[in-house]
C-alpha cells in the first residue's frame, strides 16, 4: 500500500505521477472518496499526463465518457454516482470495458463493486484539510 500527500493542487501533479507509476497502463482504478474529495479533479491530473487532449469531466449523465491518451490509446471514465441498481451497469455492457484491455477510472466504485475485477487498483481518498489530502493506492 502507497500514501501519498497532497498538501494543496501544487502536489497534484506529482501525486498523478506516482498513481500512474504504481498501476499497470490497463488496469480498472477505482477511486473512493466523499462528494468533494477530489477524485475527478485527480483523474483529470492523470489524464493530463496520459496526453489527453479531450476535455476531462465527471460523466455523471453519461456514466461513462472515452478519451484519447498518447498514441490514440483509449482510456475509460466511469461515474456510478447516479445509478440505483447494479443492474444499470450491465445495460451498457460494463464488461467490455472493465476487461478490454484499457486503462479504466472508476468513480463511486461502491455502487458496483460486485462487478469490479479482482485485480482492480483501489485508490482512497481522503480529506485532510481545506485543501489537503490523503491518497492510498492499494488496500
Amino acid at each position: 500500500m502507497k500514501q501519498i500527500d497532497i498538501k494543496g493542487l501544487g502536489d497534484l501533479e506529482e501525486a498523478a505521477e506516482q498513481i500512474l507509476e504504481a498501476i499497470p497502463p490497463d488496469a480498472v482504478v477505482a477511486f473512493y472518496g466523499q462528494m468533494g474529495a477530489g477524485k475527478t479533479t485527480l483523474i483529470r491530473e492523470m489524464c493530463r499526463q496520459l496526453g489527453v487532449t479531450d476535455p476531462v469531466t465527471s460523466p455523471t449523465f453519461a456514466l461513462v465518457n472515452e478519451y484519447h491518451a498518447e498514441g490514440g490509446r483509449p482510456v475509460y471514465h466511469f461515474d456510478f454516482y447516479r445509478i440505483n441498481k447494479v443492474e444499470e451497469a450491465y445495460d451498457f455492457g460494463y464488461e467490455e470495458y472493465f476487461y478490454g484491455g484499457s486503462l479504466c477510472l472508476v468513480e463511486w466504485p461502491e455502487k458496483i463493486e460486485e462487478l469490479l475485477p479482482d485485480d482492480c487498483v483501489k485508490i482512497g481518498i481522503e480529506i485532510t484539510g481545506d485543501n489537503s489530502r490523503r491518497v492510498t493506492v492499494g488496500e
